[in-house]
């Protein structure tokens, strides 16, 4: 058996796992978040900001005293930069950074690859048939999307509009104005045209979302429909259309500090949660989808299967 931990340097959020890896799969130990917004401020100049890069270094240094507990030492940590890392023109300074401050060696993912990753995660958790399929996984830098059945990916593609980068263009005011939302839906009409190619080639019938913004709206559902939180043991969910449209109208209307008081929000979601589902919205109506399933797996638990089969 052997301990693995994989960090998923997110635009919004950092993420920890820690496994342990046998011959028939793995066990996950430990599984933790924590908002670094490494994006914020700078995203859209394409940099990482010096108080981003402290906010990075604190999380980072949060999560060596985790995996210590566990016994991997920092260098056997494999962390991943996904959109804010890679695209940041001062990226080789923020990675030594950590690598001076923590010891941790951070591995840039390019977007194709990180899609690839997405798929092989979400495979792990959840069931997928010989249908097609459409994987979302909107990050705050970059949204992977991946056609896909059981046996094979068709077609995907990581695409620069983030819910930071959104945010930053589109989210003016708060609550956000029906103007603001109109632009957004005429700027995915035009940066979206290649999924909207690959989705009238390959006619999938459902949306997967990975994490992020899905597993918050999962939790906003659990909590509204039975009053307790997710089972945790549970990886892969259904959300109800109806609980997603009555959530959305809400986001549209509300503030930030009623959006905090939904039950089941949580704190470093509640911005960027607005944008992230005016897109979730723009593909269900653009692309006439009718079902969405949520899996807590993502790129993280892809890296952990492929290095749990030795590849």
């Amino acid at each position: 058996m052997t301990r693995l931990a994989i960090i998923d340097l997110g635009t919004n959020t950092f993420q920890l796992l820690i496994a342990e890896t046998q011959a028939a799969g793995f066990t996950i130990l430990h599984d933790s978040s924590m908002p670094a917004k490494i994006g914020e401020g700078g995203i859209s100049d394409g940099k990482i900001t010096e108080a981003a890069m402290d906010r990075a270094v604190g999380v980072l240094r949060e999560f060596c005293q985790i995996t210590n507990q566990y016994d991997i030492a920092p260098e056997k940590i494999v962390a991943l930069g996904t959109s804010a890392v890679r695209n940041a023109t001062n990226q080789e300074e923020f990675c030594e950074r950590v690598l001076n401050t923590t010891g941790i060696t951070v591995t840039i993912v390019p977007g194709e690859e990180e899609a690839s990753l997405i798929y092989e995660g979400v495979k792990a958790g959840t069931v997928l048939s010989e249908q097609t399929s459409l994987i979302v996984d909107i990050g705050g830098g970059s949204v992977e999307f991946i056609l896909c059945n059981a046996k094979k990916v068709f077609w995907k593609q990581s695409f620069e509009i983030g819910g930071q980068r959104l945010m930053d263009r589109f989210q003016q005011a708060d609550p956000i104005l029906p103007d603001s939302i109109s632009k957004l839906y005429e700027y995915l009409e035009q940066q979206l045209v290649p999924l909207t190619n690959a989705v009238h080639q390959y006619e999938p019938k459902e949306i997967i979302g990975s994490a992020g913004t899905f597993e918050t709206l999962i939790d906003i559902e659990s909590m509204r429909s039975t009053g307790h939180w997710p089972d945790p043991e549970q990886v892969s969910f259904e959300l109800p259309m109806a609980s997603f449209i009555d959530s959305y109208e809400k986001f549209l209307t509300l503030d930030r500090d009623a959006r905090l008081q939904i039950p089941g929000m949580k704190e470093y979601r509640v911005d960027m949660i607005v944008v992230a589902s005016c897109l979730i919205a723009f593909l269900l109506r653009k692309y006439q989808l009718k079902q969405i399933r949520v899996s807590l797996y993502a790129m993280k638990e892809g890296m952990l299967s492929r290095m749990s089969q030795g590849q």
